[in-house]
């Protein structure tokens, strides 16, 4: 994932939102395989930010911020959505008659949470973190994303224990497919 050791979260989380809204609109512009790679690394992307958030960011923000509660659970469901709509859209594939329009929605609805995050729990966790606190959950995050699973899996839920427990076994299957169609398409000649 991008950003440097000195991040604080918050940082880290929105240069990852810019690079999920510039994959949305490779998959809004691109087309065959180009659509398809930024489709596959969107799908990765978002795989390993929400895991993260929902380990590490989402039950400090409901501990810590004014309407944690409230806040933390109206994301979570926006994720849940989110799982579902992009796992039926992988398995539906980016050449599919109705994949244009149901990415569309779900890129809108992308946008929403981003910007939810954004205005409620990223000001409530700087006003109520200290800096140092902050930087630390940078790297919870990292070490987070490092064993999350690449594919969303909505049967896997959206609490911080159901990630934490399932999380990396299904990372590592899902590792260990990538790896494999990455190996597939640099040896399509040999």
């Amino acid at each position: 994932m991008a950003g440097t050791t000195d991040q604080d979260v918050i940082e880290l989380l929105l240069v990852q939102h810019e690079q999920i809204r510039a994959l949305i609109t490779q998959v809004r512009t691109e087309t065959g395989d180009v659509k398809r790679e930024s489709f596959e690394d969107l799908l990765r992307l978002l795989a390993v930010h929400e895991t993260a958030e929902e380990e590490v960011v989402h039950p400090t923000a409901r501990r810590k911020i004014a309407n944690g509660e409230r806040v933390v659970d109206a994301r979570l469901n926006e994720e849940s959505q989110a799982k579902d709509e992009l796992s039926e859209l992988y398995d539906l594939g980016v050449d599919h008659s109705e994949f244009d329009t149901r990415f569309a929605a779900l890129a809108d609805a992308v946008e929403k949470h981003a910007s939810h995050e954004e205005s409620e729990e990223f000001p409530g966790l700087r006003r109520e973190l200290p800096a140092d606190d902050l930087q630390k959950m940078a790297g919870a995050v990292r070490a987070a994303e490092a064993v999350a699973p690449t594919r969303p899996h909505p049967a896997a839920g959206e609490s911080a224990v159901a990630q934490m427990l399932l999380g990396p076994p299904v990372a590592v299957f899902d590792r260990v497919r990538d790896a494999f169609r990455d190996w597939g398409k640099t040896n399509k000649g040999s």
